[in-house]
């Protein structure tokens, strides 16, 4: 009987991955999926509850997916890196495990093959290990920038209709000011999370870098994003606006990027 440790987070519930699997296990072999909740760039504020909870819903899925197939898994949620994980996993787990399977996005959207992290994993384990790139992960990873304007109507409006559209999961980043009432931009991001959620929309967020455009281009970094919507107030009453941050964001990430104007809030 073998045991084939999978290391995966975001592209968890991928058909790529779950057909490695099922190539890979047969049906006396043990399988265990390790989700490492992702680890932000510095200077992040983190709700970890969101995260854990998003990595859950995906390892929930591809368990569901094994055992359908009649294969024996396991899954756990962790809270160490990718490379970590699978030393931890390497110590602790019982029977050993003879194989690796690490799942990552495809090189230009993947923050761990950036990171070097399937080589890191092969030299910290010295296992065989395979590399899988997911092209199929189904969900669309949406970034919503926005402070004061992130309980706008407008805003809130945009996401259900996105949501609506199809299968997304939306990373919403509010960059907070330091001239700003310490915990005015928490409160805020945890009545639009509670909100969103509430209505099953999969969300999550940060109070980030106090500078939009780092803050976007941290966070493209760190997470898979595939479209941005960046929320400001109208015109010349958004300082974001007045230093071009749309067109920049759009230039430099190559992502689609929309712009929703708010009309409510409490300044941005």
């Amino acid at each position: 009987m073998a045991h084939i440790l999978v290391i995966a987070n975001e592209t968890a519930a991928s058909q790529t991955l779950l057909d490695a699997v099922r190539t890979e296990a047969g049906s006396d072999d043990r399988v265990t999926v390790i989700a490492p909740v992702n680890e932000p760039n510095q200077g992040y504020v983190v709700y970890e509850d969101t995260r854990r909870a998003a990595a859950g819903r995906r390892l929930e899925k591809t368990m569901n997916a094994l055992r359908q197939a009649g294969l024996s898994a396991q899954g756990f949620v962790v809270d160490t890196g990718p490379v970590q994980a699978a030393k931890d996993a390497l110590a602790q787990l019982e029977p050993k495990v003879d194989q690796i399977v690490v799942s990552t996005h495809s090189a230009e959207r993947s923050g761990w093959m950036r990171r070097n992290v399937v080589e890191d994993i092969e030299h910290a384990c010295g296992i065989p290990v395979k590399h899988v790139e997911a092209t199929d992960d189904g969900d669309t990873n949406v970034l919503v920038i926005a402070n004061q304007t992130v309980v706008s109507d407008e805003l809130l409006d945009r996401i259900r209709k996105r949501a609506a559209k199809g299968t997304a999961s939306f990373l919403i980043v509010a960059p907070q000011s330091d001239e700003e009432e310490h915990g005015a931009a928490d409160r805020r991001l945890r009545r639009a999370l509670t909100e969103l959620r509430g209505e099953g929309i999969e969300a999550h967020g940060q109070v980030v870098h106090p500078d939009p455009y780092t803050a976007a281009r941290h966070a493209v970094h760190d997470e898979k994003v595939d479209e941005i919507i960046v929320s400001t107030f109208p015109g010349e009453k958004s300082g974001w606006l007045r230093r071009d941050l749309v067109q920049r964001l759009r230039k430099d990430t190559g992502l689609p990027v929309e712009h929703v104007i708010s009309t409510s809030g409490s300044g941005s």
